[in-house]
C-alpha cells in the first residue's frame, strides 16, 4: 500500500522568481524588440516568390492609369479642335472625341476590375507566408525566450500587426502606386501640352514632397508607440484571463481594471496623436494643391486671354491638376496606414530576428543502438555550469552519472537546481559550460527528432491539447494506430475512465483538457509518454498537485513508463521518493546526499531529517 504522502519543504519552479507585472511602463520591460532595418529584406522575400504575379499586377495599374489620363487630353481636343469642326458641320472629331472617352473609361474598368483580383491574390499570399512564419518561427524560438515574454507579445505581431500590413495592401498600397503613376503621367503630359504650365506644376511637388516627408517622420514616432501600446493591452488581457481563477480568488478585478485603463488610456493617446498628426498633413496639403491650382488658373487665363495659350490646353491642365491634387487626401489615409504597417513590420522584423538560443546542430549524430534489453540510456552531466539570464549562477559546476534503466529522484528546497538539472536533461537549455551526455553523445550533437524520440518530459502540469483523447495521447507518436493508444491507455490504467466518456477515445477534451480532472489529465500524459517509448524519461513534479487516490493511480501509471528506462524524476512528495533505485538530495547547485532511499533515511542527513518529520505529521 502506498504511504500517505508529505511534502519536501517547497521545489523550485524553474528556480528563479518571475517578476509580478504591473502597469504602465512595467509592460514595456519585455516588449519584442524592433528591427527597422530588416523590413525591407523581410518585404523582399515576402514578395520573391510572386514575382510573376507583382509583374502582371503592375502592369494591369500601369495600363490603367494611361486609360484614365486619356482624358483631359481628349476634353483638350474637343474643345480646340471638335467643337469648331463641329460649328463647320463636320461631326467626325466630336464623335471621335465621344468614342474614345467611352472606350479609356470601359478599359479603365475593366483594367481596375482585373488590378484588384491580381492584387487581391498577392496580398493574401504575402500574409498567408507571413502568418505561417511567425507561427513557424515562434514555435522554433527556445524556451527561455517564451519565458522572457508573455503569450500576449506573440499574438500581438500574428494578429494585430499582421491586421495593419493587411490593411495596407488592400488598401493603401494601390492608393501610393496610383498617386506615383499620377505623378509621372500628368507631369509628363503637362510639359509636353505646355512647357511653362507643366514646369510650375511640377515645381508645386516640392512643397508637398516635404510635407510627406515631415509627416513620415512625426508619424513613424507616434505609431511605433501606438504598436507598443495596443501590444500592452493586449498581454493585460491574455494574462487576466489565463489566471482567471485566482483573479477571481484574490479578488484581484479592481486591480485588473485600474491596470488595463492606464494601458488603455496610453492606447487613447497613441491613437489621438495619430489623428492629430495626420490632420496637420491633410490641412497642409490642401492648402498647398489650392494654392497651385489658383495659381495656374490665374496666369493661364491672362495666356488665353492673351491668344498665347489654347482654351483646351488649359482646361486640361486644370482637370490634371484637379485629378493629381484631389487624391492627396488619399495619400495622407495611406501615409496613415504606412506608418501603422511601418511600425508594425519593425516588430514583425525584430520577432524573426530572433534566433533559438539552443539550435539544431551542424553535423547531427546518431544514439548508438542500445546496450542489452533495457531501452534506457546512461547519462552524464559532465563538468556542467548553468546560470539564467535573469540570476545568478545555479549550477555552479556539477557531475553525475545515472546509469541505463536507473530510476533517480531528486529533492531539494526552492532554487536547489531540481527543474534546471532537468531542463538541461531535455535540452530546453543549453549548459553554460560542461557537457550534457546520452550515450555518450552531447546532447548539442543531437537533431531534434532524435532527441526528442529519446527523451520524454511530464511536467506537473500535464498540458492537453484541444481535441480527442486519441489525438492527445498521440502527439508523441502521430503516426499510431488507435490499437497501439488503447495498448498504452490500458497499461497506464487510463482505458477504463477513457472508455467512461461520453465518446471514449473521441471524447474532445476542449481547452487545456479541462473536460477531465487532473489526475486523469496526467494518466493521458503517462500514457503519451509510454506511447512515444522513449529512453530516458523526466518527471517534473508530475504528482504534486494530485490528491492521495489521484496521486496512487499515476504512481502506478508511473512504475509503468519507467519500466526498465533512464527516469530524473523531480520530487515534491516522499511517496514519489519510494519507486527510486537513487535519491539525489540538492542544496545550491549541488548533489549533497546521493544513495538509495533505505541509505539515506537510515543515515543523519537532510533527507533522514526530511523523513523523520514525515513520520511525525503521521503521529
Amino acid at each position: 500500500m502506498t504511504a500517505p504522502t508529505t511534502s519536501v519543504p517547497a521545489t523550485d519552479d524553474g528556480d528563479r522568481p518571475d517578476p509580478a507585472p504591473g502597469a504602465g511602463d512595467a509592460f514595456d520591460r519585455d516588449v519584442l524588440p524592433s528591427a527597422p532595418g530588416a523590413t525591407g529584406a523581410l518585404l523582399r522575400s515576402l514578395l520573391a516568390p510572386m514575382k510573376a504575379r507583382v509583374a502582371v499586377t503592375a502592369l494591369l495599374l500601369l495600363l490603367q492609369q494611361a486609360a484614365v489620363q486619356a482624358g483631359p487630353l481628349l476634353v483638350a481636343y474637343a474643345i480646340d479642335r471638335a467643337v469648331p469642326a463641329f460649328r463647320d458641320h463636320d461631326r467626325g472629331p466630336l464623335i471621335a472625341v465621344a468614342v474614345g472617352y467611352l472606350l479609356c473609361a470601359l478599359a479603365s474598368g475593366v483594367l481596375q476590375y482585373a488590378f484588384i483580383v491580381a492584387s487581391a491574390h498577392v496580398n493574401q499570399g504575402v500574409l498567408l507566408d507571413l502568418r505561417g512564419r511567425i507561427f513557424r518561427h515562434a514555435q522554433a524560438l527556445s524556451v527561455d525566450f517564451h519565458e522572457r515574454y508573455t503569450s500576449g507579445r506573440l499574438i500581438s505581431p500574428a494578429t494585430t500587426d499582421v491586421e495593419s500590413l493587411r490593411e495596407l495592401l488592400d488598401e493603401g498600397l494601390q492608393e501610393l502606386v496610383s498617386v506615383i503613376l499620377s505623378f509621372v503621367y500628368i507631369s509628363a503630359l503637362l510639359l509636353w501640352l505646355d512647357l511653362g504650365l507643366g514646369a510650375v506644376a511640377v515645381a508645386s511637388f516640392g512643397p508637398l514632397y516635404l510635407l510627406v516627408r515631415v509627416y513620415r517622420r512625426r508619424a513613424g514616432r507616434v505609431y511605433r508607440a501606438r504598436s507598443t501600446a495596443i501590444a500592452a493591452v493586449i498581454v493585460k488581457f491574455v494574462e487576466t484571463m489565463n489566471g482567471i481563477r485566482p483573479v477571481r480568488a484574490f479578488r484581484r478585478e479592481t486591480v485588473n481594471d485600474a491596470d488595463f485603463r492606464v494601458l488603455n488610456r496610453r492606447h487613447e493617446r497613441t491613437n489621438g496623436d495619430a489623428l492629430l498628426e495626420m490632420a496637420r498633413y491633410v490641412v497642409g496639403s490642401r492648402l498647398v494643391a489650392n494654392t497651385a491650382v489658383a495659381l495656374i488658373v490665374l496666369w493661364g487665363a491672362h495666356r488665353v486671354a492673351q491668344d498665347t495659350l489654347a482654351l483646351g490646353v488649359l482646361a486640361a491642365a486644370v482637370l490634371y491638376l484637379r485629378r493629381l491634387y484631389d487624391p492627396i487626401d488619399r495619400l495622407g489615409m495611406f501615409l496613415n496606414s504606412y506608418q501603422s504597417a511601418a511600425a508594425s513590420l519593425e516588430k514583425i522584423a525584430g520577432l524573426l530576428a530572433q534566433t533559438p538560443s539552443v539550435p539544431e546542430p551542424v553535423a547531427p549524430k546518431e544514439l548508438p543502438p542500445p546496450a542489452g534489453d533495457r531501452p534506457g540510456r546512461t547519462v552524464v552531466f559532465d563538468g556542467v555550469s548553468f546560470g539564467y539570464r535573469t540570476g545568478g549562477e545555479v549550477l555552479p559546476r556539477f557531475d553525475l552519472t545515472i546509469p541505463a534503466g536507473q530510476t533517480v529522484a531528486v529533492v531539494g528546497s526552492t532554487g536547489a537546481g531540481k527543474s534546471t538539472l532537468a531542463k538541461l536533461l531535455a535540452r530546453f537549455y543549453d549548459p553554460s559550460g560542461g557537457r550534457v551526455l546520452l550515450d555518450g553523445v552531447d546532447l548539442r550533437d543531437l537533431a531534434f527528432p532524435e532527441l526528442r524520440r529519446g527523451v520524454v518530459m511530464v511536467t506537473q502540469e500535464a498540458f492537453l491539447f484541444s481535441g480527442t483523447v486519441a489525438e492527445n495521447i498521440a502527439i508523441g507518436r502521430p503516426d499510431a494506430s488507435r490499437e497501439d493508444i488503447e495498448r498504452a491507455a490500458k497499461a497506464i490504467g487510463a482505458h477504463d475512465f477513457i472508455s467512461a466518456l461520453p465518446d471514449g477515445y473521441d471524447t474532445d477534451v476542449r481547452k487545456r483538457g479541462g473536460r477531465i480532472s487532473a489526475g486523469q489529465r496526467q494518466l493521458v500524459a503517462f500514457a503519451r509518454a509510454l506511447l512515444a517509448d522513449p529512453a530516458v524519461v523526466i518527471l517534473d513534479e508530475a504528482t504534486s498537485s494530485l490528491d492521495v487516490p489521484g496521486e496512487r493511480a499515476v504512481q502506478r501509471a508511473m512504475a509503468t513508463v519507467l519500466k526498465g528506462r533512464t527516469a530524473v524524476v523531480i520530487a515534491h512528495r516522499l511517496s514519489t521518493v519510494e519507486i527510486a533505485d537513487r535519491v539525489l538530495v540538492m542544496a545550491r547547485g549541488r548533489v549533497v546526499e546521493d544513495g538509495t532511499p533505505a541509505e539515506l533515511v537510515g543515515g543523519t542527513g537532510r533527507f533522514a531529517d526530511l523523513h523523520r518529520a514525515w513520520r511525525d505529521s503521521l503521529a
